[in-house]
């Protein structure tokens, strides 16, 4: 290997000011992490039981969650089984917790439960016991939200229309607390042995939502009265929870906040793209991010501000899409949700909570008629689609794995095995930040350290805005015993990038100081050893930094290795499938490094496969069964994965295999789909009629969406579908690409779905659309789509505006396409 050694004074600690010029090209950032870790303290949250009738424990203390004592950090997503079909419930949590999903979150939606008066149905899509149980099933923790007003872009946040009409609500009038204990006592059956205390998986109850009220029987007093009703109903949890935002009150030490944000506001009237929001920005001495479209006005600051040193930063509304409303249709890009987590984890969070995580559609109402939406038409704030609740979301309401589900999943994988360390590191500030959210000139990062070990946090990635490029940068890190500086040659840091980097991480007994490659996973091989794996980021070469006493242990045949003193620098290295290093020190089991590229690591998941956790590499979408491994292609009939460990065997296929590969450390197995190769037919039938002016009303003092009369105004195509669309096939996705105001789909004159137009690709799946409709497929489908006009006073991302082409508005079909989406199982054991 070639060896240069270079002046150690190079390296000498220097803590000075924020930004040093070293040279003409170089800028050295500067933080002090030196401080010790505050001790956690515990006692002043009293919530629930905590024990299991195995002895296992859960906890919060004032920094973070605990499971048996130890520091957890959990990943959660948001699915509303109300809003899924419940026979896809299973597979679509199995792709969830192959993401990297620990908790699934749902609310309880009162009135999809009790829309008639007494009359509570809790079967079919709305079985939220079974629901529960194959999430604990598969081995998802559940935290349930059970309202009574839970939003979720429901009429009335959920809270059935005969309760409004007929009472106060969301404080405690005696008659709408009796109807509250009613519907709480009738969740408490369905939860009935499943709580953690009696050794289930619910280990939270979410008490109301965005709830800042003050007043008579409002406030601290109804959060109190609501736990109270909760545990008398049996739905006695560990944790208890209340939405952090928007000057929210609870009861200090009741329960505990949790917080969010996002990458836009859809529930917003600027009719423009917004100014940078706060999302991008690292938070160091608050928890709220902005506005995040409480539909009730504070009237002084919450308890959550107060409460800032006595209870942990947890996250559950962290938007991993966006909801399409009328009047402001956002659309964002994987990079816009995945460049929120190193700033959301740098900025202390200790859950990762997202909402929503899987799409949906809302059911009908008992008469089939209506679909409980929030509307202006019944009061809203907002107007929603009456159907569709896609949300943008990482898995869709067919479960269609989003491209932002690739660039999520590593750090979901990166909390579930460096998570319980992160947790219990505190945030740390540069001297130097942004002025605020829109000043996107000074780098944005931070450290979180406890002692000499930590996580670097940067993030140059701000929505709909270009960032400055940062030029030639190194950090300096002081930490409680020494001070690192790296990497040794500067980078740069192009606009877009977005990067957690380990500070002193313990490699199986060797320390690596620093790393300009982002930590994964590791795997324990047993006997075999450990394997760490790190991806790299696009643009920045591979650096390594360690200790000159590991290099008699440490082979990288591939790299370049200098001495420096005391320290070991390996770059010149470069990712693949190999081993990038390994590590072999005596009475200690050997380590393994794999280095992937960005987008290996975006094909990455991680799993058990015959009874060991492996790595998955595919271009497909993958996730883990009961037990095997499920690849789903959307049009692609060819299928390909890398598998490490490779498989003792080869497994049972339900496709022939091609001859097994290998390529580097991971053995390839790979198989053809017999392709499915339909169209549909599509007939206008009516042509687009002048639709009249939006109007502006409504409590946002916005657009409107149209009244029913104005679909008179619709274009219309017929849609007829082959016999055989699903043959042979996982499912069938409709895709319908126009452009419009409105789209809708029927069945006769039964409305299975609808759209806003914003830019973004419409599908629907043939399988769930079938179980729906009791019309056949091939009859009676038809598209209708409202003219959107030019003038109509809507906000539409500047990648999805129209040319109108000087006309007064636009309906238009360009193109449907039935896209094939093939499923290869593969499960352990001979062929």
């Amino acid at each position: 290997m070639n060896k240069k050694r270079i002046a150690a004074g190079l390296l000498g600690a220097c803590v000075g000011s924020f930004v040093s010029s070293l040279s003409q090209a170089q800028t050295l950032l500067q933080i002090d992490a030196s401080a010790p870790a505050p001790a956690p303290q515990t006692g002043h949250l009293q919530l629930g039981s905590a024990v299991s009738p195995k002895g296992e424990t859960l906890g919060a203390n004032n920094q973070y969650l605990t499971r048996n004592g130890k520091p957890w950090l959990p990943v959660m997503g948001e699915f509303h089984y109300s809003r899924s079909p419940a026979e896809s419930w299973e597979g679509e949590l199995r792709k969830m917790k192959s993401a990297g999903i620990t908790i699934v979150a749902s609310y309880v939606i009162w009135n999809h439960h009790e829309e008639q008066e007494g009359q509570f149905i809790w079967s079919g899509n709305r079985d939220l016991r079974r629901f529960v149980q194959l999430a604990s099933k598969i081995g998802l923790d559940v935290v349930v939200r059970i309202g009574p007003w839970a939003h979720a872009e429901a009429r009335f946040g959920g809270i059935p229309d005969w309760v409004v009409a007929a009472m106060p609500t969301r404080g405690n009038d005696p008659q709408y607390l009796a109807l509250v204990e009613r519907l709480y006592g009738q969740i408490g059956q369905q939860l009935k042995g499943l709580m953690w205390k009696d050794g289930g998986h619910v280990i939270a109850i979410q008490l109301e939502n965005e709830y800042n009220l003050n007043g008579p029987g409002q406030g601290a007093a109804h959060i109190s009265k609501l736990k109270l009703l909760a545990r008398q109903a049996g739905m006695d949890a560990p944790l208890y929870t209340v939405t952090g935002w928007d000057g929210t009150i609870y009861p200090s030490g009741e329960v505990t906040p949790v917080f969010g944000g996002y990458p836009d506001e859809p529930w917003g009237v600027s009719t423009t793209e917004l100014p940078p929001k706060e999302t991008y920005a690292f938070r160091f001495d608050s928890r709220v991010s902005g506005d995040l479209g409480a539909q009730t006005a504070a009237t002084a600051p919450g308890t959550a501000e107060t409460d800032i040193g006595l209870t942990p930063f947890l996250g559950a509304e962290y938007g991993a899409g966006l909801p399409a409303m009328y009047r402001r249709r956002t659309l964002v890009s994987a990079d816009d949700i995945a460049s929120m987590l190193p700033v959301q984890l740098g900025s202390g969070v200790n859950l990762m909570g997202y909402y929503m995580f899987h799409g949906g559609r809302n059911p009908l109402s008992v008469n089939g008629v209506n679909t409980l939406e929030e509307s202006t038409l019944s009061g809203g704030y907002n107007d929603t689609p009456a159907i569709n609740y896609d949300f943008n979301a990482p898995l869709g309401p067919d479960g269609q794995q989003r491209p932002v589900l690739n660039k999520l999943r590593p750090f979901h994988y990166f909390l579930q095995d460096f998570g319980p360390q992160l947790a219990t590191m505190t945030v740390r500030k540069p001297a130097s930040t942004p002025a605020d959210a829109a000043e996107l000139s000074t780098p944005r990062w931070s450290v979180r350290a406890n002692g000499d070990s930590g996580f670097l946090f940067f993030n140059n990635h701000v929505r709909q805005y270009a960032m400055p490029a940062q030029k030639q940068i190194r950090f300096s890190v002081k930490l409680a015993t020494e001070t690192l500086q790296f990497p040794q040659q500067p980078v740069d840091i192009a606009d877009g990038a977005y990067f957690i980097w380990p500070l002193n991480l313990d490699l199986g007994g060797t320390r690596l100081r620093y790393a300009t490659v982002q930590p994964v996973a590791r795997l324990d091989q047993g006997k075999d050893g450990l394997v760490y794996v790190f991806s790299a980021q696009a643009g920045i070469p591979v650096e390594l930094g360690f200790y000159a006493a590991s290099s008699t242990h440490i082979s990288a045949p591939h790299a370049r290795s200098q001495s420096l003193g005391d320290k070991l620098v390996l770059d010149q290295l470069q990712p693949g499938l190999d081993a990038a290093l390994t590590i072999k020190r005596p009475g200690a089991r050997p380590v393994t490094v794999l280095l992937l590229t960005p987008e290996q690591t975006q094909q990455l998941s991680i799993g058990e496969l015959a009874g060991q956790r492996r790595l998955v590499l595919s271009a497909q979408d993958s996730h883990f069964a009961a037990s095997g491994l499920d690849v789903l292609s959307a049009g692609a009939p060819s299928l390909r994965v890398a598998v490490f460990p490779a498989l003792p065997k080869l497994p049972k296929s339900s496709l022939p295999l091609k001859p097994a590969a290998r390529d580097g450390l991971f053995q390839v197995l790979a198989a053809e789909h017999a392709p499915s190769q339909l169209a549909a037919k599509v007939t206008q039938v009516r042509e687009a009629q002048k639709a009249p002016p939006v109007m502006i009303g409504g409590l946002a003092r916005a657009a409107l969406q149209p009244i029913p009369e104005s679909f008179k105004a619709a274009a219309s195509w017929k849609i007829d579908l082959p016999d055989q669309a699903l043959n042979g096939v996982d499912d069938m996705l409709l895709q319908i690409d126009f452009v419009g105001d409105i789209g809708r789909l029927f069945a006769g004159t039964k409305m299975l779905d609808d759209w806003y137009y914003n830019g973004q690709q419409w599908q629907i799946g043939l399988k769930g659309l079938k179980t729906k409709s009791p019309l056949n497929l091939k009859l009676n489908l038809n598209l209708s789509v409202l003219p959107l006009r030019a003038d109509a006073p809507i906000y539409l991302p500047r990648e999805a505006r129209p040319d109108f082409k000087g006309e007064a508005q636009i309906a238009a079909l360009r193109k449907i396409d039935l896209i094939p989406v093939y499923r290869w199982s593969l499960r352990p054991g001979a062929l």
